[in-house]
Order: structure tokens, then C-alpha cells, then sequence
């Protein structure tokens, strides 16, 4: 059996998993550089497909969470300076869905990706 190559590695993937309301979450800024889209374009099309992401899919943080979750990944990038909005996090439902309304290769590969690393996780 041929070994398939990553098109995000595993361990990218995992450190932008967070538990958020008892849900293993990824925010939209870090969804949007694996898929390599803008935020606000990932974003539009969340809000352009909005019967898609029930609140058990995705939900905005509060800013207690942000703050919650910038303490616990101090390592990390975090690009939340600036925005306007505050981040959404989606769970794995979310993520799947993700597929339907962003559109090409990529996306199709990095949502595979991102599933099987929050299976394995």
C-alpha cells in the first residue's frame, strides 16, 4: 500500500486544536491558513451558507475565550490584534462542513487532513 503525503502535516494541524464549551474546536484565522484563504473570505462564506453551521457546528467566542486561549497557546501566533470581530470556532461538524462552501482541491485535501487528525486526537 502506497503511503500518501500530507498535505498539512498532522502536528500543524493538532496545535490549532482547542477545547472550547467542552468541544474540540479550530478557529476560523487558523482553518483559513491551512485552507489558504483569507479569514474574511473564509468567513463570507460561512455567513453566505449561515444554514450550514448550526450552533453546534461553529459559534463566536466571547472575549473571556479569546483571552482564555491566548494564555494557553502564549506560544503560538495569535493574529486576533485588529480584527474586528471576534474569532469563530468551529467544531468537527463545522470543519466538515467547510467543504460544501469552500470550494477546490485544497480545500477537499486539508478538510481530509483535519478530520483524521481530530479522529486521532
Amino acid at each position: 500500500m502506497e503511503k500518501r503525503r500530507a498535505v498539512v502535516p498532522e502536528s500543524r494541524i493538532a496545535r490549532h486544536i482547542a477545547f472550547v464549551r467542552g468541544h474540540k474546536v479550530m478557529l476560523d484565522q487558523d482553518l483559513a491558513v491551512l485552507y489558504g484563504v483569507s479569514t474574511t473570505r473564509l468567513n463570507e462564506q460561512v455567513r453566505r451558507n449561515s444554514e450550514r453551521f448550526p450552533s453546534d457546528f461553529m459559534f463566536q467566542l466571547t472575549s473571556e475565550e479569546v483571552e482564555h486561549l491566548r494564555s494557553q497557546f502564549a506560544t503560538s501566533s495569535w493574529r486576533h490584534g485588529g480584527r474586528r470581530f471576534l474569532p469563530l470556532a468551529f467544531t468537527e461538524q463545522g470543519v466538515a462542513m467547510l467543504s460544501g462552501v469552500l470550494k477546490g482541491r485544497r480545500a477537499v485535501l486539508v478538510n481530509v487532513e483535519i478530520m483524521r487528525t481530530f479522529v486521532k486526537l
